[in-house]
């Protein structure tokens, strides 16, 4: 009798855990049958964060980060309060305990159901490749040698377009190149109609800088539709990320395919910017390559860049390099690898090498 009384008092929450582990069962069933995951993301998932994004982008400042302070002070406020109400119990303290881990439990797992359905559908659709045609291959050195030539040629000639200040640092407003961002992948849509979106453009984090700390450079949410963008960080790199999380707000999941798309949009944007800071991302990635097969061509390369750009590069790196191998950074990395290979993406963060095979495959043909 007790028992049934126990199981009476918190059915409301059983019901709910029963739901949140239904739903979760039903994705993960699901997901490997793409053109149920196409349908339900042009047809559901994607209408709804449009939606969810016309509505914050009605006010100028990042609702998500409103949203994720709000929900620390919540989770705080709910931990003492649960804690004060198992003190109270007394006599039934194994019961209350029960309740409020149960109500915390169901809470974490609606969020987690909420997010496998409003983005985590995206890993499991088209992607970028498939609809373009365009896909990585394995690079051969030659290859990856020519394009990091091919990129460095272009960085030197873009890097006296954009203004600098008196050190020869790139030095273009952060304000200008927010404004811009709704322009950014104007050069692409002819080429690829399925890319066209009328772009609500990026809103400045105010916790920039501890999402420096935790080794990011931008965040696409798919519960509000927005995409924020880190201004702590090096504005030379700034254009790029913000091509970046455009890319998410299309729809694609996959990092190495959104980072390709940053390079993409950025350098056939109008914006010298934007142009700039394009090259200068992608020799970067095709530069970090070359480095690990071959350290003497890459520093050949290296040698002919101007001043300009290696003043940007050098203080792009003593920017990060305090953040590097932090506890929070670790942390942050362990749990963000965790996520990519839980959607599928098995190499996890390593998985941004792969836009190196996407640069070369299509950047080979024009170099």
């Amino acid at each position: 009798m007790r028992r049934n009384a126990f199981f009476q008092t918190y059915r409301k929450l059983h019901i709910w855990l029963l739901a949140d582990l239904l739903a979760l069962l039903a994705f993960f069933s699901l997901r490997g049958r793409r053109p149920l995951m196409n349908a339900l993301a042009d047809h559901v998932t994607g209408p709804l964060r449009r939606g969810l994004g016309r509505l914050s982008y009605l006010v100028p400042f990042s609702v998500m980060e409103l949203v994720e302070a709000l929900a620390v002070l919540l989770g705080v406020w709910y931990v003492v309060w649960s804690v004060a109400a198992v003190v109270r119990a007394r006599g039934r303290r194994r019961e209350r305990a029960y309740g409020a881990a149960l109500g915390g439990a169901c809470a974490l797992l609606t969020v987690w159901a909420a997010f496998c359905l409003l983005w985590g559908v995206n890993y499991w659709t088209d992607g970028f490749q498939d609809k373009s045609g365009i896909y990585a291959q394995p690079v051969a050195l030659e290859d990856l040698r020519t394009a990091t030539e091919y990129f460095a040629d272009r960085v030197s000639e873009t890097a006296g377009e954009v203004a600098r200040d008196g050190h020869g640092l790139f030095a273009v407003p952060r304000e200008e190149i927010l404004e811009n961002s709704v322009r950014a992948y104007e050069g692409l849509t002819e080429a690829f109609p399925f890319l066209a979106f009328q772009d609500p453009g990026v809103k400045p984090m105010v916790f920039s800088r501890l999402m420096s700390a935790l080794d990011f450079t931008g965040v696409y949410c798919s519960f509000t539709g927005e995409s924020n963008v880190n201004v702590d960080s090096p504005a030379c790199m700034l254009p790029s990320t913000i091509a970046h999380e455009l890319a998410h707000q299309r729809g694609f999941a996959s990092e190495q395919e959104c980072n390709f798309l940053a390079v993409l949009a950025s350098t056939t944007c109008k914006d010298p910017a934007y142009q700039y800071s394009g090259w200068l991302i992608g020799y970067v990635y095709l530069g970090n390559a070359l480095y690990s097969q071959d350290p003497e061509g890459y520093w050949a390369i290296r040698e002919t860049l101007p001043e300009e750009v290696q003043l940007d590069l050098a203080y792009n790196n003593a920017y990060w390099a305090q953040f590097q191998d932090t506890v929070v950074q670790r942390a942050s990395n362990k749990v963000y690898d965790g996520i990519l290979k839980g959607y599928g993406d098995e190499r996890g963060i390593q998985s941004y090498g792969t836009v190196v095979d996407l640069l070369v495959a299509y950047y080979s043909q024009r170099s």
